[in-house]
């Protein structure tokens, strides 16, 4: 069997050149460039019989002239073995580099493997066949962490001929839509979604890459995660209820903390005085708050990286008692500490919405006012309606009914009264 005839006609089409400016290190990044080539398939072989047994071309292509034969080519796989008369077979060749003036020729080569003479040689300039817009950065601005924003970037094909590609990128950017893409035709496009989801509060940057045709077309993209999420802060210890009484200074306190990234510290301050920083973050602790007599109320404020803060309080009733506890063996139940007892009461009645309570003897004086029954009953009242005040089951009392000028005053019932003072 003889040689194939060499191709009778070539035909070498080139789309205009188009050029991108790619902001990335101040650098211009060079397209690859393609060439279309067409030409009528072969019939016969060189000895005039019909060719049956066509198995492939070498397209030979280079930047200097007579490149075929060489060791540069492209194998294009016939799709017949015998080609019917006036059969158009059409190649793309890709990679090339745009701008330069390329020269092309083709051999056919059989089933045996035996390859015809080159074709004449064309040239023509390769040249790229996609444009991507926007041309410079694709910047997201500020994005609320939590949440995100999309943008888009057309590709549009400059040239005849189908150019497929894909658009890639990393986290946390995304490509929501749009990629694979196929365009048909010059003048087609495909819009292309990219989707931006902050996970940090800082400024994310990476690089957005169009692949198609052995070209590759790289965007910078850009955004800033924003964090306005508020933590969380809580007081556990010694309650977890807003308010606290206690005879115990200095005072621990201790909770927990939150935030979607991170707590970075937590502080504590008194309004009586005094401030400081606990340890830990989203289990802490604090020591050492000393309080003074009377309302303490205790702030502590969670912050995270971004700034935001979030507190909780503690209002904490510190009560000091003359004789704590006072011995049943003494006796002598002084006026003292019914006063110190009205003290404290009217402090819990205060944090609770209430009035002070209008005390009978509003002044006790030690050695001249007499302790009676009605300062015993005014003190367990006071205390109930703060009880009550607070949702909280009253304090159960020795004694319950007292009777003027029968019940005596006893030590049990003074220390009753700061035992439920302090557990309010």
């Amino acid at each position: 069997m003889g040689k194939p005839t060499p191709i009778a006609r070539r035909r070498w089409l080139a789309a205009g050149l188009a050029s991108a400016a790619l902001i990335l290190a101040a650098a211009e990044q060079a397209r690859a460039g393609v060439l279309d080539a067409s030409w009528t398939a072969p019939t016969t072989n060189t000895d005039g019989s019909p060719l049956t047994d066509l198995a492939s071309y070498k397209v030979y292509y280079g930047v200097a002239t007579g490149p075929c034969p060489g060791g540069v080519f492209f194998q294009v796989i016939s799709p017949t073995a015998s080609p019917a008369p006036g059969t158009t077979v059409s190649f793309r060749l890709k990679g090339l580099t745009s701008g330069s003036l390329y020269f092309v020729s083709v051999t056919a080569v059989d089933l045996s493997g035996s390859e015809s003479a080159c074709s004449p040689t064309a040239s023509a300039t390769a040249q790229v066949d996609y444009s991507v817009t926007p041309t410079g950065t694709l910047s997201f601005g500020n994005v609320n962490i939590g949440s995100f924003i999309d943008q888009t970037l057309t590709v549009q094909s400059t040239r005849g001929g189908t150019v497929s590609g894909t658009v890639t990128t990393s986290a946390p950017f995304s490509i929501v839509s749009g990629s694979p893409f196929s365009l048909g035709g010059a003048g087609a496009t495909q819009t292309v979604t990219v989707r931006f989801t902050p996970v940090l509060g800082a400024t994310a940057t990476t690089n957005l890459t169009v692949i198609a045709d052995g070209d590759s077309v790289t965007r910078l993209v850009t955004g800033i995660g924003v964090d306005i999420t508020q933590p969380t802060v809580t007081i556990t210890s010694p309650t977890s209820n807003p308010t606290y009484s206690t005879g115990t200074s200095p005072l621990m306190i201790g909770g927990t903390a939150s935030d979607a990234l991170g707590v970075t510290q937590v502080t504590w301050a008194n309004d009586r005085g005094g401030s400081g920083t606990a340890t830990g973050t989203t289990s802490w602790s604090a020591s050492g708050i000393v309080l003074q007599s009377g309302s303490n109320v205790l702030t502590v404020t969670a912050r995270d990286a971004a700034g935001n803060t979030a507190s909780d309080t503690l209002t904490v009733t510190s009560f000091t008692f003359t004789d704590d506890p006072v011995s049943a063996q003494s006796g002598v139940i002084k006026a003292v500490y019914l006063t110190e007892l009205r003290t404290a009461i009217n402090s819990l009645r205060t944090a609770r919405g209430l009035l002070a309570y209008g005390w009978t003897d509003s002044t006790l004086t030690t050695g001249s006012t007499q302790v009676k029954a009605v300062h015993l009953t005014e003190l367990r009242t006071a205390l109930n309606q703060a009880y009550q005040a607070a949702v909280r089951t009253a304090p159960t009392y020795t004694d319950l009914s007292v009777v003027a000028g029968t019940t005596v005053i006893k030590a049990v019932h003074i220390n009753e009264l700061r035992s439920a003072v302090r557990a309010l």
